[in-house]
């Protein structure tokens, strides 16, 4: 019982967690010596509570003609002023305790001869040293392990004083007494490191699950893939760090790369989450199913003035007038493959293929397949951390050469096309607004939008171009029910369902976060977060919650 603290006062068992064959980790946890200073700081006060609590036996025997026994010891206080955490190499941590002091009291019993006597005793221990070694490993499960590979207690010091009518008697070969109580309490002390590392610190330990279960698809495999790593100066725990599908666990067809985690020491706490972690990720959502997205009417905000049916697609397809004419739609968006994401110095960016078949829906509620869509496009992501949890967001990206409109349109790089292709002044109402491609660094023609309520471009001038923030996605068509036309005209609409329907949607369920390896009641606070190659580096400090 009386090491139990340990798991707190060796705070970077609490982000250890399992094991796997891979030679590279998806995540890496470390734990620096600030880390541990604050977790023996935290845990010294619980560990001096628990050694106040050690059971010591009732010693007794003989000295000469007198007999004695001492009973019903108890530790009222013990102190440890100086104490500290250090990684070991290649073995795990050395828990190191100096200049400890503690009080002992008792009842005593004595037979001399024929005289019988009883009372108390108060003994103080000065100038304990303890030092405790460690080992870290891991169990075929992948769970993290824990054993005691050497522990020594000194005691330099024993003062003794008895009570009661006869203690000027024991107090004649007190000698005797305080060696015999020294011995028993160095003994003691690491027996009962020994047992409660192994009975207390390990069954916890036994209990942790090497898997986090995100939400009703996908789950997390955070076990080691080597046993934690102490160097001079910190604690690493290579990770898995892989997402899976919970229906559908399956080999990655691809393994980590290595990462070149760098010599940071300022936050207690690092985790180095490489591409892998988040392309897996992907990978998961995709076998999952959970990379489908239904638009529909209901959907469309308010404010954007305009309804989701076949009219408003009239103006370059008027056959699709004909055939469902003002029939309500509706866009099923998927990925065809699992998106694939990069991390740099730069940050996060990745180009997902989205398919986007859209529906006409009929009378029955039955569909009608219209045509079917390609988008891809820049999209970055921003990264975060809170409560304990990586939260994010994602935005499409602007392509080079965006820059401010100004006069009549063309001189930003956008003009305006009449319903016959011809190009205007920009003011006509019910016109079509052209993105110059070449303007834009987009090939090709460019694309064109209807000029309808909420997503009319501003031309005004020295405009901040909220035209530009539509051209962002490129599209291409892979089939047609209604025949063949130019998908640039789609590209306003496009542009909108993905950036007031799509992306927020997307953006709610990252700010929900996926859990780091942390276990209950440690907080992270001055967070930092970097881009390295291949992987992001978040750094924290710590804060232990104890129970209220």
């Amino acid at each position: 019982m009386g090491m139990q603290s340990v798991a707190v006062a060796c705070g970077a068992l609490a982000l250890c967690l399992a094991l796997t064959t891979a030679t590279n980790p998806g995540l890496v946890v470390r734990i620096t010596q600030a880390g541990l200073d604050y977790a023996q700081q935290q845990g010294i006060a619980i560990l001096e509570k628990e050694l106040a609590q050690l059971k010591l036996p009732d010693i007794s025997g003989k000295s000469g003609k007198v007999r004695y026994s001492l009973s019903r010891l108890r530790i009222p206080s013990f102190r440890l002023p100086h104490s500290r955490i250090t990684p070991i190499s290649n073995v795990g941590l050395q828990v190191s305790i100096s200049n400890a002091f503690a009080e002992l009291n008792g009842d005593w019993r004595v037979k001399f001869l024929f005289i019988r006597g009883h009372g108390s005793f108060n003994l103080k221990v000065e100038n304990v040293y303890m030092k405790i070694i460690l080992r870290l490993g891991s169990d075929t499960t992948g769970k993290p392990t824990i054993s005691t590979s050497d522990c020594s207690a000194r005691i330099s010091k024993v003062r003794v004083r008895f009570s009661g009518k006869l203690g000027w008697l024991y107090n004649l070969f007190h000698s005797v007494i305080e060696s015999k109580l020294r011995k028993n309490l160095e003994r003691k002390v690491c027996d009962n490191v020994a047992k409660s590392v192994q009975n207390e610190l390990q069954k916890q330990l036994r209990t942790l699950s090497v898997t986090a279960r995100i939400d009703d698809k996908t789950g997390i495999d955070y076990s080691l893939v080597a046993p934690p790593r102490a160097t001079a100066q910190s604690l690493d725990a290579d990770l898995k760090g892989e997402f899976y599908s919970l229906a559908h666990r399956s080999a990655v067809p691809f393994s980590p790369l290595p990462l070149a985690f760098p010599s940071d020491h300022e936050r207690m706490v690092y985790f180095g989450a490489s591409s892998y972690f988040f392309n897996t990720a992907g990978i998961a959502y995709h076998k999952a199913g959970a990379l489908v997205f239904e638009i529909t009417e209901a959907m469309i905000p308010k404010e954007s003035g305009f309804s989701l049916d076949t009219s408003i697609l009239s103006a370059f397809l008027p056959q699709l007038e004909e055939m469902y004419p003002n029939m309500p739609m509706k866009f099923r968006l998927s990925t065809p493959t699992a998106p694939f994401l990069t991390i740099g110095p730069g940050g996060i960016s990745f180009q997902p293929i989205v398919d986007a078949q859209a529906y006409a829906i009929l009378p029955n509620s039955s569909l009608a397949p219209l045509f079917l869509l390609s988008l891809t496009g820049n999209v970055s992501a921003v990264i975060n951390v809170r409560s304990g949890r990586i939260v994010g967001s994602l935005d499409v990206g602007r392509y080079r050469g965006e820059q401010p409109l100004t006069g009549q349109g063309v001189a930003g790089g956008v003009s305006v096309l009449d319903a016959q292709g011809q190009r205007g002044d920009g003011k006509v109402p019910g016109m079509w607004a052209w993105c110059g491609g070449n303007e834009l660094g987009l090939e090709g023609v460019g694309s064109a939008w209807p000029l309808m309520g909420g997503i009319t471009p501003s031309l005004g001038t020295s405009s901040t171009a909220p035209l530009l923030s539509l051209c962002r996605i490129r599209l291409s068509l892979k089939d047609s029910a209604v025949g063949h036309f130019q998908v640039q005209f789609l590209q306003s609409i496009m542009n909108y369902l993905t950036s007031r329907v799509l992306l927020p949607h997307l953006n709610a369920r990252l700010d929900e976060g996926f859990p780091l390896p942390l276990l209950d009641r440690i907080q992270l606070s001055n967070i930092l977060v970097r881009f390295h190659q291949n992987f992001l580096l978040l750094g924290a400090d710590v804060r232990f919650q104890p129970r209220g």
